[in-house]
């Protein structure tokens, strides 16, 4: 079994670790935790029908959503979809650039 390792050991180690950066990173792994959340509750919106009587109700749903919105942050901070470092990669091209000698 491989382990995934986490978005900020993808970056390389010639990017400039500005605090800027940092903040990018963080936001865009909220993003992508926020994006994932959706995409799960979105799937167990669409019920194909069966009813679930015997096991189902409130307390179900619940740990349903609190397992979802768990796996939603892993996955966001191991980078496990892509979709962090992506938006991390876009966004810091607008990133002011590092001074010589302060990066």
């Amino acid at each position: 079994m491989s382990k995934v390792a986490p978005l900020s050991a993808a970056v390389p180690a010639t990017a400039p670790q500005t605090a800027d950066r940092a903040q990018l990173r963080k936001a865009a792994q909220g993003f992508e935790a926020i994006f994932v959340r959706q995409m799960l509750s979105t799937a167990r919106a669409a019920s194909l029908g069966g009813s679930d009587a015997l096991f189902g109700g409130q307390a179900q749903e619940t740990f349903a959503a609190m397992r979802d919105e768990h796996f939603a942050d892993i996955a966001a901070q191991t980078g496990a979809f892509g979709l962090a470092k992506q938006l991390e990669t876009q966004l810091a091209r607008l990133l002011p650039a590092t001074p010589a000698g302060k990066g």
